[in-house]
């Protein structure tokens, strides 16, 4: 008797297994501020890392709705792939063991990239941009800056159209393959600008003229009816897309990176 044909495993997208594996949570983050568990998937052969957010785990926010943390990061996503320039992990909204909640793709870190310093003087040295002042304490500052990367000027663009609240230097993650992923997108598309970042460097710069085809083609996607807007009406409010729409739009007409507008602290607690 010959023996059984054996069936190869069935090919699956990174966002099918997201969405369709089978979830065993491992651990707790302890140093998140929401819940926020490391995970493995897997399915029909195939399994990855994740970090499971249950909306049951959110804190309540005074300026968001509780419960619409985890759409919000996934609506993030949605917008990064958009742009084609992958700076999210894949992520996505699903039942699991406590709960609906969102499931992301883990990235792996690499921790020795130099993205973020504190230097001394006024001025960053050539490949650097300045953020600001830093208090250390005891009458000591410091000059925070951050590196002059086109990977993370695409983020501060992402940043400024999704009016991310909290973009934190542990919010960024290098590989070793050379990408960087930006994570943590719960406090994201408000109505009201609440843009606080690290990434102000290029603050009143001119968009590149990549950002400038981008933001386009966002233009696009956002139009009501289009699959983009279509994707993010079921994860964000009407008046929230509206908002998003507005952000590309007054983007375009400036041609230059937003600039912080004093109505809204500009730099996030911590910053790290």
């Amino acid at each position: 008797m010959s023996a059984p044909e054996r069936i190869p495993p069935r090919s699956l997208t990174t966002a099918e297994l997201l969405a369709d594996g089978e979830l065993t949570v491992r651990g707790r983050i302890r140093d998140a501020s929401n819940a926020a568990l490391y995970c493995t998937i897997s399915a029909d052969g195939h399994q990855a890392r994740c970090i499971y957010k249950p909306v049951a785990g959110e804190r309540p926010l005074w300026d968001f709705p509780d419960g619409t943390l985890a759409q919000r990061e996934v609506a993030a996503y949605e917008v990064s792939a958009a742009t084609g320039w992958g700076l999210v992990p894949p992520t996505v909204l699903r039942e699991g063991p406590y709960g609906e909640g969102m499931c992301q793709l883990w990235i792996e870190g690499q921790p020795d990239a130099e993205l973020l310093a504190l230097v001394d003087g006024e001025e960053p040295e050539d490949g650097w941009k300045a953020v600001g002042l830093a208090d250390l304490g005891d009458g000591r500052t410091a000059l925070l800056v951050h590196a002059d990367d086109e990977r993370l000027r695409r983020l501060a663009v992402l940043d400024a159209v999704i009016n991310n609240a909290d973009r934190k230097g542990s919010h960024l993650l290098p590989t070793g393959d050379g990408r960087l992923y930006g994570i943590d997108h719960g406090v994201t598309f408000h109505r009201e600008t609440k843009l606080r970042t690290l990434l102000w460097g290029w603050a009143g710069e001119p968009l590149t003229a990549e950002a400038v085809e981008v933001l386009k083609g966002l233009e696009g996607a956002l139009e009501e009816g289009a699959e983009l807007a279509v994707r993010l009406a079921g994860l964000i409010t009407e008046a929230e897309l509206a908002a998003t729409r507005a952000r590309v739009t007054a983007l375009l007409a400036s041609g230059k990176h937003p600039e912080p507008t004093g109505e809204w602290p500009a730099i996030p607690w911590p910053p790290v």
